[in-house]
């Protein structure tokens, strides 16, 4: 069974930074595709971010160049740094495989930009 522990998040100005970090047990993290999604009140989760296997990393236009994904596959961690954050970052962030959908979510981290 693969859990996942979100972590990093809280109340930030515009402009700031934020380092997110998502534990995982359960499966080894540098043999999968992990990404971070968010979700914004009142709308649906999508994905932000995504890296290989490989350790190519993917992101939707709104976070590149601001947002960076990585992971330390000996902590088995997934971390997403945010920089430059806006307003429309507020959201609850979770990681997970994004193709797997038997995975549970994880109760995810708040992250609350003010203008």
């Amino acid at each position: 069974q693969v859990n996942v522990v979100e972590s990093g998040g809280g109340l930030v100005q515009a402009g700031e930074s934020l380092r997110l970090s998502c534990a995982v047990s359960g499966m080894r993290i540098g043999m999968n595709t992990m990404g971070w999604f968010r979700q914004a009140p009142g709308k649906q989760r999508e994905l932000v971010a995504h890296i290989t296997s490989g350790g190519t990393a993917n992101y939707v236009d709104d976070v590149k160049g601001r947002f960076t994904i990585s992971r330390d596959n000996v902590k088995n961690t997934v971390y997403l740094q945010m920089n430059s954050l806006r307003p429309e970052d507020t959201a609850v962030y979770y990681c997970r495989r994004p193709s797997i959908t038997a995975d549970a979510w994880g109760q995810g981290t708040l992250v609350t930009v003010s203008s």
